[in-house]
């Protein structure tokens, strides 16, 4: 992991623009910029420095509202409308389209954004709470914390979950036309050669840096986190000269074309995936890869931003979406693991999307933020300028 006490710079993949109106969510999610060192030092401009606020929450009355910022569609509305039912605070969502939009508007407002609950993914959290953008929870307030599966917790961003704990997390695969690609595909060196003969010029990839230069590091077995300028210029060499030809989409949304049949092979987040071949007309045309020999594994996570104005109420609604009712209905609205422990699934459709095997989990790996993000973003920009797109 970067040392968390390194600045924050975000930059933005050439063209990102239109894409950044489009309304996003987990479902339709897109990461279009990358994090690294640089010297406009976030802690300048963030609350607090490099302190931390000790919780504010001590389980009084509960505030009459509560604003979360989050991921768009992120949340059942029953648990949303059930909160408010029973506890009394009334919900305002806000969406934000990328961690960046997030941290950017956090450390703008330095303090007083007005938002109470905030969902970053996990690897931004240490330079989060480095540079006092998050809150201590008091977890005291928290006792459903108890309804989440210790695989989940103790993540390496916050190892003791002192300021945040999973929301949902999700992996990247790919998806294939069984009618076009009739031979069995089962690791990323299979993707890249299905993408240069039947797939050519029918594949996207995502229109993500992480994604797409993770793939290059997945499919040879080494470390998709690497800093190491010959092991970047040749995932450039590979990526742009030989792949780029034959990828005819960066799209972080293939659920629509999985509907649409309009390409063949297709990378995809798992719940991206699953809602596609869900929507499908015709299924069983599609088929579904966890890739080996590695893969990827994101988390977003519930946190208090610094200078919540309703922090009761804040604690109150994270411990409320922790209860095994609610982790039920948001795993069915959402799509994606939402790490309870011991969870029904007898019911949840194609649920080998959302809950994998330890075999499987072993095979993923997180994103760590690093100095090499800078050169990821701009091979990601030279491949899609190959590929015409």
């Amino acid at each position: 992991m970067t040392d968390s006490r390194n600045p924050i710079r975000i930059l933005a993949p050439e063209g990102s623009a239109p894409s950044i109106m489009r309304e996003l969510s987990r479902r339709r999610f897109l990461s279009i910029a990358a994090i690294a060192g640089s010297a406009a030092a976030l802690a300048a401009c963030a609350p607090g420095g490099g302190g931390s606020p000790q919780p504010q929450a001590t389980g009084g009355a509960l505030e009459g509202n509560l604003s979360v910022y989050t991921w768009g569609d992120y949340d059942s509305p029953d648990v949303v409308s059930g909160f408010t039912s029973e506890l009394g605070p009334k919900v305002t969502l806000d969406s934000y389209s990328s961690n960046e939009e997030l941290i950017a508007k956090l450390v703008a407002a330095k303090g007083t954004s007005g938002y109470d609950i905030v969902v970053p993914t996990g690897v931004f959290i240490p330079q989060m709470i480095e540079n006092g953008l998050l809150l201590e929870f008091n977890k005291d307030l928290l006792p459903n914390m108890s309804n989440m599966d210790p695989a989940y917790l103790g993540r390496a961003w916050d190892p003791s979950n002192d300021y945040s704990i999973c929301k949902a997390w999700g992996t990247t695969g790919f998806v294939y036309d069984k009618n076009v690609i009739t031979r069995e595909l089962t690791t990323w060196a299979d993707f890249f050669d299905a993408a240069q003969n039947e797939a050519s010029g029918k594949t996207s990839m995502l229109d993500d840096p992480a994604g797409t230069l993770g793939s290059y590091f997945w499919a040879n077995d080494t470390d998709w986190n690497t800093e190491d300028p010959d092991q970047l210029d040749a995932a450039r060499q590979f990526l742009v000269s030989d792949i780029a030809s034959h990828i005819s989409a960066f799209d972080s949304y293939p659920s629509t074309a999985i509907v649409q049949g309009s390409q063949v092979l297709m990378q995809s987040w798992n719940g991206e995936a699953r809602l596609g071949i869900q929507e499908s007309s015709d299924p069983d045309r599609w088929q579904w890869v966890l890739p080996g020999p590695q893969t990827e594994l994101w988390m977003d996570n519930w946190a208090i931003a610094a200078g919540a104005p309703h922090p009761e109420a804040a604690h109150a609604f994270i411990d409320y979406s922790m209860s095994p009712e609610s982790l039920a209905l948001n795993l069915d609205y959402i799509g994606y693991n939402v790490g309870g422990k011991d969870m029904d699934t007898s019911g949840v459709e194609l649920s080998e999307f959302i809950f994998f095997t330890p075999e499987q989990l072993e095979t993923m790996h997180e994103q760590e933020l690093n100095d090499s993000q800078t050169t990821r973003v701009e091979i990601h920009n030279e491949m899609k300028a190959a590929a015409g797109a």
